[in-house]
Formats: structure tokens, C-alpha cells, sequence
């Protein structure tokens, strides 16, 4: 399995590819199956901002689109470009916004692991810890 470093390394790459013109705030993903796949997203503006769409639900449609329902982790990482630009111990912690958990509820089991870096180090908390009530199936 992906170590937690290699993790970042590649949510660092998939920031590259952010569109953020509006808010300057770029945030890349990884993502990675119960069987070691790899999704990369990163988060994508519009000048209607409703119409964004977050580096982890990229990366969540990309793998459900190509028939993935089973994740373990994910890794998230983002700043505002002006200062990310000068190095990555610029990054903030990029907690997951309430869409992207709920999203993140609907495919993944208890024991997902969310990864995140800071200025000093990589973080890691379960997703019931970030999302201790879901709105789920049971209460349909």
C-alpha cells in the first residue's frame, strides 16, 4: 500500500493542475482503492462559485466514473498560491469542506483515513472523526 509521504508527493503534483483564478487557493488530492488504485484530483473554479468543484470530489468521481466504490485514504493538500509558490512548508491544513465528507460517507467504510500536511507534518484522523454524523441510507 502507498506510504502516507508518497501520498502527499503526489497530491503536491495534482495541485499543478488546479484552476483557482478567483480565490488563489489551490488544493490537490489522492485518493487510493481497497486494491491500491490511484485518483488524482484537484479543485476547479468558475466564476459562478457554485459551480466549483473541490480537489476531493475530483478525485471521488474520477474513480466511481471508471466503476471504483471501495477507498481507504485519501491525501489533501492546498494553500493560497502566492505562498505555496515559495515551497511546500507553506501549505495549510486543507480539511475536507461538510460536501466532500458527506461524499466521502456515501463510498468509504469505517477506518478511511483522511491525510493532510502542514507547515511541520502529515496528519492523519479518521473520517468519523471529521464527520461523527452522516446523513446516510438508514434514514431514508
Amino acid at each position: 500500500m502507498i506510504s502516507n509521504e508518497e501520498m502527499i508527493r503526489l497530491a503536491i503534483k495534482a495541485r499543478e493542475n488546479a484552476y483557482a483564478p478567483y480565490s488563489g487557493f489551490k488544493v490537490g488530492a489522492v485518493l487510493v482503492t481497497e486494491e491500491g488504485r490511484i485518483y488524482t484530483g484537484c479543485n476547479i473554479e468558475n466564476a459562478s462559485y457554485g459551480e466549483s468543484v473541490c480537489a476531493e470530489r475530483t478525485a471521488f468521481f474520477k474513480a466511481v466514473s471508471e466503476g471504483e466504490k471501495n477507498f481507504v485514504k485519501i491525501a489533501i493538500v492546498g494553500g493560497k498560491e502566492e505562498l505555496t509558490s515559495k515551497g511546500s512548508d507553506n501549505f495549510v491544513i486543507c480539511y475536507p469542506c461538510g460536501t466532500c465528507r458527506q461524499v466521502m460517507s456515501e463510498f468509504c467504510k469505517n477506518g478511511f483515513k483522511i491525510i493532510l500536511k502542514d507547515k511541520e507534518e502529515i496528519k492523519e484522523y479518521g473520517l468519523n472523526e471529521l464527520l461523527p454524523f452522516t446523513f446516510d441510507k438508514s434514514v431514508l
